[in-house]
């Protein structure tokens, strides 16, 4: 007699594999934390609320060829604002840079003036000197390894005087002799200080420059090599080295970089006046720097964009308008863009810790 065979006992069915631990690494941020982490939303967020206070409470500057002030106003800063902020991108200031315009100008038109040639000789001479002026002082901070901070204080200083002596010297007093009657001079005009006319308002063509120098910019850094090893040399220097990246090449051209965009306001500058005062663009350098701050850039480096500069020089156009057209006394300027300078970095800095919030 057979016997029954009992039922063979159920397996136990493994355990379930743990839930997958998520990190910042492995996290993915919702789209209101990436946007949060693009360097120019702090300098956006600002730029729309200083719109708004100068909408409100000065009704000239909603009219439309107030606009086109404002726009001026934000064209020749952003302009030098757009290289001034790459170099920073890449871990360097240039101190010069406000004085470099005053050079170049005064380089074309006491040229042209004292040989009695084309303008356009002056022109083309001044881009040599302007971007000769770049490279000694990326040359001078690769050889010596000081701190930008200290190379290109000395070039202002050196710039500066200079300036005023050779003007002296060739003109008898503190500025260029007018070149309005020479040869070249109305074709130079019509590209560097012409107005186009849209809509009946008057646009300087400044303004058309500027975007698209940031259209360039942003596409050199996002789209480039080159723009890869500016964030790497001002992330860090030793680390781009070791990786292949040219670091003295990335930084030479950097600074000639700054040196072409003096060289383009001062040329626009030249050519709006006709003359150039031998003193002029002390200071400005630290509106340069200030554009690039309020836009997004870290004075320590390797973070920013060229999309925050152009928003940062168009809120200190707003500024310097605004308070023009809100008959206040422009003695404030200095202390609203002071006061807008520490809001916006206070901004940049909450929204990068917003960013990276896990």
């Amino acid at each position: 007699m057979s016997q029954a065979t009992a039922p063979a006992a159920s397996s136990p069915s493994p355990p379930a594999p743990p839930a997958a631990q998520k990190d910042g690494r492995t996290v993915e941020r919702s789209l209101g934390r990436r946007l949060l982490a693009r360097p120019e939303v702090g300098a956006l967020i600002a730029a729309i609320g200083v719109y708004v206070f100068f909408f409100a409470v000065a009704p000239s500057f909603r009219e439309a060829g107030s606009l086109a002030t404002v726009l001026y106003q934000a064209s020749v800063m952003g302009i030098m604002a757009l290289p001034v902020a790459l170099l920073m991108i890449g871990g360097e200031f240039d101190l010069s840079a406000g004085v470099a315009v005053t050079t170049s100008a005064l380089t074309a038109a006491i040229l042209s003036f004292q040989l009695t040639v084309n303008v356009w000789t002056g022109v083309f001479v001044a881009l040599i000197v302007s971007l000769a002026v770049g490279a000694f002082n990326g040359w001078l901070l690769i050889r010596t390894g000081l701190p930008s901070f200290l190379v290109t204080l000395g070039s202002f200083l050196i710039l500066q005087g200079s300036n005023l002596a050779v003007t002296k010297i060739f003109t008898g007093n503190v500025a260029s002799d007018s070149i309005a009657d020479m040869d070249g001079f109305d074709q130079a005009k019509s590209l560097f200080a012409s107005e186009v006319t849209i809509g009946g308002v008057d646009f300087k063509i400044t303004i058309f420059y500027w975007l698209a120098f940031a259209a360039i910019a942003t596409w050199l850094l996002l789209r480039t090599k080159f723009g890869n090893w500016i964030f790497a040399v001002g992330g860090s220097q030793d680390s781009a080295r070791a990786v292949g990246v040219p670091v003295n090449f990335t930084k030479v051209a950097l600074f000639m970089g700054v040196g072409a965009g003096a060289w383009f306001v001062g040329m626009h500058l030249l050519f709006s006046f006709n003359t150039v005062q031998s003193n002029e663009g002390v200071g400005n350098e630290f509106l340069y720097i200030i554009a690039a701050v309020i836009g997004g850039c870290l004075l320590t480096g390797g973070y920013g964009s060229a999309i925050g500069p152009v928003i940062g020089a168009f809120i200190f156009g707003m500024v310097n308008q605004g308070i023009v057209y809100a008959n206040w006394n422009p003695d404030w300027f200095k202390a609203f863009l002071g006061v807008m300078l520490l809001i916006a970095a206070l901004v940049n800095l909450w929204v990068r810790r917003q960013a990276t919030r896990r």
